[in-house]
């Protein structure tokens, strides 16, 4: 929305720009809606776990107690009691595996913050900027993209929760030229020259080498991390129910898997919903996201031949500097570096966010 060539007109078309309002207010509703629906995923969690908690350490306390008792209706009674309560948690846990509460609210924020960044960007277009209708059809299509990237319904939309490969978050269209248009007009080579683009691409180096590669990698050992739990927590919780069911014969084995399959399936799920490993795995792919977003970005800009039909050169700069939490000088130092690396193969490479 910020790329541009000659003069900028003093007025723009009402039309679009009453159309920008429209996608702002439906970017604004979006927002609202993300936001409430990430604080009631974020309950289930809570509530889910909790609950689930409670049923597990009641059905394996029941299952001790019927093996204490001697025989008759106590022990009959524990026995069925425990085996209801197992069911019960292997049920809801199998459930709450395959929704992921945590990841399911991590989606919504991240969701509520980029229609808000979306939002912000719109605001600065109708303040300094001339809209055009090329500029309400990207609004529209990056409004579509963020919907799919992150959808409210569960049934039949719901993103999957145990790939079987690891690929960054993607809320964005594709990327592609853009006609010329206002900004920069006042800058010889719209801010741009040889140096500037040889750093780009230097950034854009460090950027699929450490960074991105870097939380593919944690993602991936998230994912193994929560594959291994959302396996053995129904799996313990059921063997608790078998063991529940024999208990008062005379294989010991039966209080044995009732009562520790109980306090096993509690400490594996309170590290995986206690800890939040679904939420952390979507963090991980949602920064390696951020990052392809960034290389995306600068090889369009830097690919673009006309330099009036990119971002003015010294604004991208600031952005991108601000983006990976560095100053100016900053940036310039690990585009050097990262050129020196390649002179160099033994030097030791910086990764280029210092934010995360």
């Amino acid at each position: 929305m910020e790329k541009g060539s000659g003069p900028k007109t003093s007025s723009s078309d009402p039309v679009v720009v009453a159309k920008l309002h429209a996608i702002m207010e439906a970017v604004a509703d979006r927002i609202e809606m993300h936001n409430n629906i990430g604080e009631q995923r974020d309950n289930w969690n809570h509530l889910l776990l909790s609950s689930i908690h409670a049923m597990t350490l009641s059905a394996a306390t029941m299952c001790g107690l019927a093996a204490a008792s001697a025989s008759g209706e106590p022990l009959a009674g524990l026995k069925v009691s425990s085996t209801i309560l197992y069911l019960a948690a292997t049920g809801m846990l199998a459930i709450m595996n395959k929704i992921q509460p945590s990841q399911l609210a991590e989606e919504q924020r991240n969701a509520a913050r980029l229609f808000k960044q979306l939002h912000g960007q719109i605001q600065t277009l109708l303040s300094v900027g001339s809209p055009t209708a090329s500029d309400v059809n990207e609004a529209t299509e990056n409004v579509l993209a963020l919907d799919k990237a992150y959808p409210l319904p569960l049934l039949g939309a719901m993103l999957e929760r145990y790939p079987s490969s690891v690929e960054p978050a993607v809320w964005w269209p594709q990327q592609r030229r853009k006609q010329a248009k206002g900004l920069g007009r006042k800058l010889e080579g719209n801010g741009w020259n040889r140096e500037l683009e040889d750093e780009m691409r230097e950034i854009v180096g460090v950027l699929k080498r450490k960074d991105k590669a870097d939380y593919l990698r944690l993602s991936e050992k998230a994912l193994k991390a929560h594959k291994m739990l959302a396996f053995s927590g129904p799996l313990l919780t059921g063997l608790g129910a078998l063991g529940s069911a024999f208990v008062g014969t005379t294989n010991p084995w039966a209080v044995i898997l009732g009562v520790a399959g109980g306090a096993l399936a509690a400490v594996v799920n309170a590290m995986e919903h206690g800890g939040q490993v679904g939420m952390i795995f979507e963090m991980y792919r949602s920064n390696a996201g951020f990052f392809k977003l960034m290389e995306e970005s600068i090889e369009s800009n830097i690919n673009e031949t006309n330099v009036w039909g990119r971002e003015n050169g010294q604004v991208y700069e600031m952005k991108v500097a601000l983006q990976l939490g560095r100053s100016l000088s900053d940036l310039k130092n690990l585009a050097a570096s990262s050129s020196l690396r390649n002179i160099e193969e033994d030097t030791e490479e910086e990764f280029g966010s210092k934010l995360f």
